[in-house]
């Protein structure tokens, strides 16, 4: 199964009303990165156990450890949780970055250091989030 093969799967599997704003986010994500790299994560380890919720993933960042080496990976993430979705920004030095810029303006969000959660689509300023979107793979300098 390619990646927008599992990404249209990991859609699919999603219950209702979550599905729809899923699918919706998605598309938005790709409006604001058209062109961008394309991931799926699902959340599994090496030895098959599940670490993480299943993620997609937009764009292509190179995360560089302490000891030197490198892993690339995906700038936004974008997974559904228990409680809702959340969009992983990465790559933003500023751990306080997201929540004093764009915390306010989001809506019924919480942000941390480099996640956005909420419940469902129509809790946030979809608009500020794709300015947040956009901050971070701007930082990177990487797309």
């Amino acid at each position: 199964m390619d990646v927008q093969e599992q990404i249209t799967a990991y859609i699919i599997s999603q219950p209702e009303p979550k599905r729809s704003d899923i699918r919706e986010l998605h598309h938005h994500i790709l409006q604001v990165l058209p062109g961008c790299k394309l991931w799926f994560d699902n959340g599994k380890n090496s030895e098959n156990k599940t670490v993480s919720n299943p993620t997609i993933g937009y764009g292509f960042y190179t995360i560089k450890y302490a000891d030197g080496k490198t892993r690339d990976f995906f700038q936004i993430g974008m997974s559904a949780n228990t409680t809702g979705i959340s969009v992983h920004i990465l790559g933003i030095k500023d751990k306080t970055y997201l929540a004093q810029t764009y915390g306010k303006q989001l809506g019924k969000a919480s942000v941390t250091g480099y996640c956005i959660k909420f419940k469902t689509l129509k809790d946030i300023n979809i608009d500020v989030l794709a300015a947040a979107i956009r901050y971070g793979v701007e930082t990177t300098g990487e797309d």
